[in-house]
């Protein structure tokens, strides 16, 4: 009995970092397109999004199924419910990476406003800290998950910095304000997959040590 159990939570964690992989690979391959103009990467990040939809709901399935049938305590129990919380950002994370899809599908029609920088720093961090979130949650690692939470911040700078860049664009020239307009999109969506990954690693930080950190302005 034990030992299925603890198949049970081992393939619990391995649904959990696939989907990770998934959206990760959603993400990367939209700002690719994006920066390298091929339009052609969009529909690989729009069929992908079926997969994660599949783990999104089988995976909350399978922690249901354990907390009923196995009645998981402490460690265990914060366990599967970070799993079941962590589903849900992965899955927005997702859709944020959808999202740029739908703003590339007009950028890459259109001539660009700019050689893309700041996009692409933003979309490499964001994985980073994804990567990172999952990591920490996989080896129960709270100081990783303190460490990536505060990368968040470099993500904000560069979502304000793309902002001020292309408003000054949108000034000078009324006939960029629609193109500039996609890319602030892009960056705030940028920053959504930001925002969702410390969302995990608040997770991981409740799962391992039971503390609550959401809302708090100070981390050690």
């Amino acid at each position: 009995m034990k030992r299925h159990y603890s198949k049970e939570l081992g393939a619990l964690r391995e649904m959990v970092l696939r989907m990770g992989g998934l959206v990760e690979r959603m993400t990367h391959r939209a700002v690719q397109a994006l920066v390298e103009r091929k339009i052609e990467m969009l529909a690989e990040v729009k069929a992908m999004e079926t997969q994660v939809n599949r783990l999104h709901v089988d995976i909350d399935e399978a922690c249901i199924q354990i907390i009923a049938l196995r009645q998981p305590t402490a460690a265990d129990l914060r366990f599967i419910t970070a799993a079941m919380k962590i589903n849900t950002d992965l899955e927005r994370i997702g859709d944020q990476a959808i999202n740029i899809t739908e703003s590339a599908d007009f950028l890459l029609t259109v001539p660009p406003v700019k050689p893309l920088i700041d996009i692409p720093r933003m979309a490499d961090i964001a994985k980073e800290m994804l990567r990172d979130s999952l990591d920490a949650f996989v080896n129960g690692n709270e100081l990783l998950a303190y460490e990536t939470i505060r990368k968040d911040d470099q993500v904000d700078q560069l979502k304000d910095q793309v902002f001020r860049e292309l408003l000054t664009y949108m000034m000078s020239d009324a006939g960029t304000i629609e193109r500039s307009l996609a890319l602030v999109l892009v960056s705030r969506h940028l920053e959504r997959i930001a925002d969702h990954a410390t969302n995990i690693c608040e997770d991981v930080i409740f799962m391992t040590k039971g503390k609550d950190i959401r809302h708090q302005d100070l981390l050690p």
